[in-house]
């Protein structure tokens, strides 16, 4: 459970979709049950909504996790992520991580300048402020999730296809890779879906059993929405389905019986 929200976002980069329609916008909101078999340990949400940020038009996406019930007495979680992503040019304007897990704590806001290609880091925990560089189109941890959508296309992607793209986190520049598994029909809560199969390379060690423990299913539409996350960890496997959705760009396709 201590990585409840990350492995949403982490694999939420993995969604692809043509620059010619937008495939989110205002009010759009995911929710997942994180469960253990049939044993829930947690749930988690991401909600978009329109603002503005140092007077630029942006999207606000706040995503949040928790843990409940029994979970909840052994290891407490309650993570909170936020971005500010630029409505026309897809990238992130600020970052904000405030997580509390099993004591675990953080406070973190980045402020990104894509002029200067520059990071501030207020950790505000510690009271300590950095800034450090970053490549071109450099992504957060969940503007990434809603800039593949919009930005990469899946027509042409092929079995064994690996993207790659530029992210920086907490204090550090990361080159985040995934590959594409194939095609599949998935039994979901809303019917059987089309989907997508992905696999992104993740650190093995403290958390994941290896570099290749993480395998998510996208719907294979405009939408391109995370209906299922499968982690194999280090002290168990993990899934993260998706059990509710409100506010999406297109269509939601079932496959009809």
């Amino acid at each position: 459970m201590k990585k409840l929200l990350t492995l949403l976002f982490l694999t939420g980069n993995i969604i692809f979709l043509s620059a010619q329609e937008r495939a989110y916008g205002n009010g759009e909101f995911f929710k997942f049950r994180v469960h253990y078999g049939f044993v829930t340990a947690g749930y988690a949400t991401l909600g978009v909504k329109s603002t503005s940020i140092n007077g630029k038009s942006v999207f606000h996406v706040r995503g949040y996790g928790e843990t409940v019930g029994v979970s909840k007495w052994f290891f407490k979680v309650n993570d909170d992520y936020q971005s500010y992503i630029d409505k026309d040019n897809n990238v992130p304007y600020r970052f904000i991580r405030k997580i509390d897990e099993g004591g675990y704590t953080k406070d973190i806001q980045i402020d990104f300048n894509h002029s200067t290609n520059k990071a501030t880091v207020n950790d505000k925990k510690n009271n300590e402020t950095a800034v450090f560089s970053f490549p071109e189109e450099t992504q957060d941890m969940i503007s990434a999730f809603y800039y593949l959508r919009n930005k990469l296309d899946t027509e042409n992607i092929k079995e064994g296809d690996v993207v790659e793209m530029n992210m920086f986190f907490d204090k550090e520049n990361y080159k985040f890779r995934l590959k594409f598994l194939g095609k599949e029909i998935l039994d979901t809560n809303f019917g059987r879906v089309k989907t997508l199969i992905f696999r992104p390379y993740v650190q093995s060690g403290r958390v994941f059993k290896e570099k290749e423990s993480l395998t998510v299913w996208i719907s294979d539409d405009k939408n391109k929405i995370p209906l299922l996350i499968k982690a194999d960890l280090a002290v168990g496997s993990l899934k993260a389905t998706l059990t509710e959705f409100k506010g999406l760009q297109h269509s939601f396709k079932v496959i009809a019986d």
